[in-house]
């Protein structure tokens, strides 16, 4: 029997880092997602108020919360799938993944100071990220949290060959 855990022996041995392409589309899928979620939830929530002539001035005094609200949403959603999977939906789509600068799943803690930069500061993050780039093609929250986005290959995403199926 081997040293290794199961995610060692999943972890991809070389890193394919996804293209700034890939990523911003995966982003885009990720945030009409949410933002239809979004839209929803507060129409939902201002039914009371559609036929108050007020309503305009009254949703103009509550925007700030509105993007406070949005934002803490983004980093729930983004945090929760990169922790569990490494993949949002839009980066399942496009076969790509979070991962630590070894190819591994990150920790909850990694998670959400990652999606920090992407769900309340995305515009300077990733502007940030293109100026000072480095190989490693990270936002300034990627860096802070030492985490990637690789493209996963064919055989990373299906049925590991290092699976041993035994029987007692």
């Amino acid at each position: 029997m081997s040293n290794f855990s199961s995610e060692q022996m999943d972890v991809p041995s070389n890193l394919l880092l996804a293209s700034w392409t890939d990523r911003f589309l995966a982003w885009l899928i990720d945030f009409m997602i949410v933002s239809i979620g979004l839209a929803i939830l507060f129409a939902a929530l201002s039914l009371p108020f559609w036929f108050d002539n007020n309503m305009i001035r009254a949703y103009k005094s509550i925007e700030p919360l509105h993007y406070l609200i949005s934002s803490i949403v983004f980093l729930g959603y983004w945090t929760y799938f990169e922790f569990k999977t490494g993949q949002s939906i839009g980066k399942r789509l496009l076969h790509l993944r979070t991962t630590d600068l070894s190819g591994k799943l990150i920790d909850v803690k990694t998670a959400a100071i990652e999606s920090f930069g992407k769900s309340f500061l995305l515009p300077f993050d990733v502007v940030l990220g293109w100026i000072f780039t480095n190989k490693r093609r990270q936002r300034i929250f990627s860096r802070i949290s030492n985490t990637i986005v690789i493209k996963l290959k064919e055989d990373d995403y299906g049925m590991s060959n290092n699976v041993k199926y035994l029987k007692d």
